[in-house]
């Protein structure tokens, strides 16, 4: 995250007791004040995205109770730009229109999803475990030339298949079915593939959980490394598009 404006402390002194959309905060819950550019409400989002649908609204001047953080889409607001979102109550804020006090994290993460990585319906001849454990086996930094641009074959390949049966990964993206499918959903189980979109031919890199991911050239050509999805999107600039149960062409 790179926060343009540091959130000043005038004008908070004074702000009512928080005003809590939907139940309350748990212990070692942050608080915050919403505060929009132009003074208007700010909508509370189902999830940790701008394109999340509408549960609700919170006017300008809100104190909220913060139970956890999480990071979701990139938002430019009051307090620079973040990729931070609030939890308050039931739905999810841009902590880039919530003054905190500070231009981090304040709050405890959030839970991951309840959903889990599943080989169900694919075919594969590895369960996600297995192709976590076998990705992490991999692991290095040296520019190997198998590993330069094949972010999709290496994920077929932590499945145990010799290539994904995809001409590129956006092209994988649009081929999975919607049911594997988790469009604009940040919170990615070990074993899921996450999937970026650029002008070129996209990206994909395979969860290892707690919003870590193995993903190859990120961190120098050739190389298998750790990273994250935030990681993806400020250093290629590409779209992340959501994440997907590992369905592969190859077999289907």
């Amino acid at each position: 995250m790179n926060m343009g404006i540091v959130k000043r402390l005038a004008g908070v002194a004074g702000i009512a007791a928080a005003i809590v959309v939907a139940g309350a905060g748990p212990a070692f819950a942050a608080s915050g004040t919403v505060h929009t550019d132009s003074g208007a409400p700010l909508t509370v989002r189902s999830g940790p995205s701008a394109t999340a649908g509408s549960i609700g609204s919170l006017a300008d001047g809100t104190a909220v109770t913060i139970s956890c953080q999480t990071n979701g889409s990139t938002v430019d607001g009051k307090y620079g730009t973040s990729d931070i979102w609030d939890k308050v109550g039931d739905g999810y804020i841009s902590d880039a229109y919530v003054y905190t006090g500070s231009d981090g994290r304040v709050a405890p993460d959030c839970a991951g999803s309840t959903l889990t990585c599943s080989t169900a319906g694919t075919g594969n001849p590895k369960t996600c475990a297995q192709a976590v454990a076998y990705a992490k086996t991999r692991i290095h930094t040296s520019d190997l030339d198998s590993y330069e641009g094949w972010c999709d074959r290496i994920n077929a390949q932590n499945y145990g298949w010799p290539a994904s049966g995809s001409e590129t990964a956006y092209i994988h993206w649009t081929q999975i079915p919607s049911s594997f499918k988790h469009a604009g959903d940040y919170q990615v189980p070990a074993g899921g593939l996450a999937f970026f979109k650029s002008s070129g031919a996209g990206h994909t890199m395979i969860s290892i959980g707690d919003g870590k991911f193995l993903s190859n050239d990120i961190n120098g050509y050739g190389s298998y490394t750790e990273t994250t999805i935030a990681q993806i999107k400020s250093k290629w600039g590409q779209t992340y598009l959501g994440w997907a149960q590992p369905w592969f062409k190859v077999n289907h």
